[in-house]
């Protein structure tokens, strides 16, 4: 995980200011990747003090906005937040216990996937989550 300094770098290299709760739901998301935003509001107002909503959704949407954060939405969850930027990783997701877990793309070049008619798009991104059960919930019995 970055130091708190290499955080304010970042935040310095994507031209945003370096406030208290930017450095706080980044050193969240790092310390924590996958984490919703319920856990994020949670984990910075533990570890920095009284932070509103607002301020975390806020934060959220900038840091997602210039890179330094990704967001995804796995489907039947809320969305999660990642600092794993810059690759293009996907993910599995656990059907029983939610749990997730990152997966290099499975060709190794971005996309990964060719879209059968890109339809004029520059594709630059291909998104897969692949579903199951995790280790853990394999060993027991289908509810």
């Amino acid at each position: 995980m970055p130091t708190p300094g290499r955080f304010e770098a970042m935040l310095r290299e994507a031209a945003l200011r370096v406030t208290r709760p930017r450095l706080a739901v980044l050193a969240a998301v790092h310390a924590h990747p996958h984490a919703d935003t319920d856990s994020v509001i949670s984990i910075v107002r533990r570890d920095s003090g009284e932070v509103s909503h607002q301020a975390v959704y806020d934060v959220l949407r900038t840091l997602t906005d210039a890179g330094l954060l990704r967001r995804f939405h796995p489907e039947g969850s809320v969305a999660r937040y990642e600092a794993r930027v810059g690759d293009n990783h996907h993910h599995l997701v656990c059907r029983s216990c939610g749990a997730i877990t990152d997966v290099d793309c499975a060709v190794g070049e971005s996309p990964c996937l060719a879209a059968s008619d890109d339809g004029g798009y520059t594709i630059d991104e291909a998104e897969v989550i692949y579903w199951g059960r995790c280790p853990t919930c394999a060993r027991q019995p289908v509810p």
